[in-house]
């Protein structure tokens, strides 16, 4: 096909990431899939023609090594999705160095690492990048400290690619989910269901109370995150560069003062909320 690009999609092997690549395939690109499990990865492969290179997010060599998987199997790098990321909790006072590291290593330094592999292939195709974040750099919770701001790390380290290197043909922005049906996000809302003793109890019952208030009134679909990125990797978003868009629900719209009038807020006392989203 005329349009047809190679992209690689980062912690491409579920949620968001495999969404992605299964619409980016579907679309008839090439996609290599990168991820630290292998047979998630390997599994999509068969099922979509991708590529799966397994691979830490945060390891330099690993960086350069899929760039140059990339290159050998498809000769060219037209996108990247950076999706990789991982969730840790705590307040300042009391959050893990070890959660704090692990965190920015996956989150900011991974991304970093594959974008200066990548740069100079981008450059060559005029290609674009499309960073997942989350309405965590965005907004805070409680409890928050780690993930929000490698969140928020993440979004201006893709805003500096558009603004270094706009005027060369490449584009980069920024998808901000809000709660998304993932892997991550079940772990947290099995979590949050048991910390909170919701009636009923259970996964479904968390993501009802924590979306309560979202104007959507439910948790987002991967293949709806998935179908902003694929927009923002297309032609069709030609004139979008260094952009913020949250696909969250209406979620960051609501004025948190005004909530009162509709619902009744209380806190649960003693609990951490971590929004890992």
């Amino acid at each position: 096909m005329a349009d047809e690009r190679v992209i690689v999609v980062t912690g491409g092997g579920t949620g968001i990431g495999e969404a992605t690549a299964r619409l980016l395939r579907a679309e008839g690109h090439r996609v290599v899939v990168s991820g630290r499990r292998a047979e998630p990865l390997r599994r999509l492969a068969e099922e979509t023609g991708a590529l799966a290179c397994p691979a830490d997010a945060g390891d330099p060599d690993a960086a350069e090594e899929l760039v140059r998987a990339t290159l050998s199997a498809h000769g060219r790098l037209d996108g990247l999705v950076l999706n990789a990321g991982i969730g840790r909790g705590g307040a300042v006072g009391d959050m893990s160095l070890r959660d704090w590291d692990e965190v920015m290593r996956t989150n900011v330094t991974g991304p970093l690492l594959l974008l200066r592999a990548a740069i100079p292939h981008l450059l060559e195709s005029r290609g674009s990048v499309v960073a997942v974040a989350s309405v965590s750099a965005l907004r805070n919770g409680t409890s928050n400290a780690p993930y929000a701001t490698s969140k928020a790390a993440l979004l201006q380290l893709c805003r500096s690619v558009a603004v270094d290197y706009g005027r060369q043909g490449v584009r980069a922005n920024i998808v901000c989910p809000g709660w998304v049906r993932t892997e991550m996000a079940d772990r947290r809302m099995a979590r949050f269901a048991e910390e909170a003793d919701l009636p009923g109890g259970g996964v479904e019952a968390a993501y009802a109370e924590a979306t309560g208030v979202v104007p959507a009134g439910r948790p987002g679909e991967p293949r709806e995150i998935a179908e902003a990125i694929g927009w923002l990797l297309s032609p069709a978003a030609s004139y979008v560069n260094g952009a913020v868009l949250t696909v969250d629900g209406g979620a960051t719209a609501v004025d948190p003062g005004t909530l009162a009038f509709d619902f009744r807020i209380t806190p649960r006392s003693g609990e951490d909320s971590t929004a890992s989203r």
